[in-house]
This record gives structure tokens, C-alpha cells and sequence, in this order.
């Protein structure tokens, strides 16, 4: 298959997500392929697996950089040395800029472990069993200045069962985030999703 749409990985810890996305684009008839992976965890536990995977890596620490403008200014290096055409977070722990997310409009997209618009931030799970929700699970979306407002792409639900604790429901969760990844981000290579 020919064109297919370069795309460079954003983790902070283990990119399971990541790993979902590698084995996904492994496929001969998947409309994207992973160019490259990057942290802001020099340490990061992801950026072996990607390793393994023959994906090349990049790490650069927040903290080494002045200011935010800055530290971007260097992944933006890094992408483009990649020429990377879609960015995905994959538990990327850091709000991009305004002028970041302007850039890279319709082409930088999200997972969130809970159905957007509900639930944003931190802590989805804790949120959903707090607030007495029936059903939980996983939006892909685009990423937009505001925290989790971009709009969605996919999402996918799962049932909050009685004696749910945010541990159980995080589990049932994040096998969908495996499966449905995967399946937003070829509907954006294929230009199936636009923002």
C-alpha cells in the first residue's frame, strides 16, 4: 500500500496505546505507519517498547526548557525530522500551547478514558463512579486549545458494573482504548474524519 500517512507517537509512561497503535499499523492495508515516538520522560518505559518494535525514539525533557514555547520549538524539531503528518497522545502528561494545537489542527488527536464531553481532566473513573454514571469508556478526539473539547472522532462505552472500583472500571476501559484507537486514527489517515 502506498501513502500512507506518516505518524509520530507523544507518550509519557508506558504507551500501552502506543503499543496498540505499532501493532495496528503492522498490517499491510492499515493507512498509516509509526514514524516515531517521543517523550517528555527521558525514562519513560514506552520508548523501549517502541524500540523493540524497530520505531525510532526521541526524549526530551520538559524540564530542560525555559519556557513551554520553547520546549515545543524542540518537539516540533524532533516531528519534523520525522516528517510526520499526524501527531496522536497517547498519555502524553502535558497541555500543548494554543499556537501547538493551532498547527497542528485536524491533524493532532487524543484518547480520553471517558465519553467526552463528560468527565474531563484527571481521575475519569473516580469522576464517573462519583456521579453515579451507568456507562464509562473512551473517546478519541481532535485536539483543540480547551482541555478535552475537541471534537470527537470515535468513543466506545462499557457498562459500570455494581462494585466497580476505579481500578476495575480502568481496565474494562482501557481494552476499548486498545481497540478503538487504532480504528479513529485510520479513519483520519484515510480522511474519513475531518475536523
Amino acid at each position: 500500500m502506498t501513502g500512507r500517512k506518516r505518524v509520530a507517537i507523544l507518550i509519557s509512561g508506558r504507551g500501552s496505546n502506543m503499543s496498540a497503535l505499532i501493532a495496528a499499523a503492522e498490517a499491510a492495508d492499515y493507512p498509516a505507519e509509526i514514524v516515531g515516538v517521543f517523550s517528555n520522560i527521558v525514562d519513560a518505559p514506552g520508548l523501549a517498547s517502541a524500540a523493540a518494535a524497530g520505531i525510532p525514539t526521541a526524549a526530551l525533557s520538559h524540564k530542560d526548557y525555559a519556557s513551554k514555547a520553547a520546549f515545543e520549538a524542540a518537539l516540533t524539531g524532533v516531528l519534523a525530522g520525522w516528517q510526520a503528518e499526524i501527531v496522536c497522545l497517547a498519555g502524553f502528561m502535558r497541555l500543548l500551547s494554543a499556537d501547538f494545537c493551532t498547527r497542528w489542527a485536524g491533524r493532532l488527536i487524543n484518547i480520553h478514558p471517558s465519553l467526552l464531553p463528560r468527565h474531563k481532566g484527571l481521575h475519569t473513573h473516580e469522576q464517573a463512579l462519583a456521579d453515579g454514571s451507568t456507562t464509562h469508556g473512551c473517546t478519541v478526539h481532535f485536539v483543540t486549545p480547551g482541555l478535552d473539547e475537541g471534537p470527537a472522532i470515535a468513543q466506545a462505552s462499557v457498562p459500570v458494573l455494581a462494585g466497580d472500583t476505579p481500578a476495575t472500571l480502568a481496565a474494562r476501559v482501557l481494552v476499548e482504548e486498545h481497540r478503538l484507537y487504532p480504528r479513529a486514527l485510520a479513519m483520519l489517515a484515510r480522511g474519513e474524519a475531518r475536523l
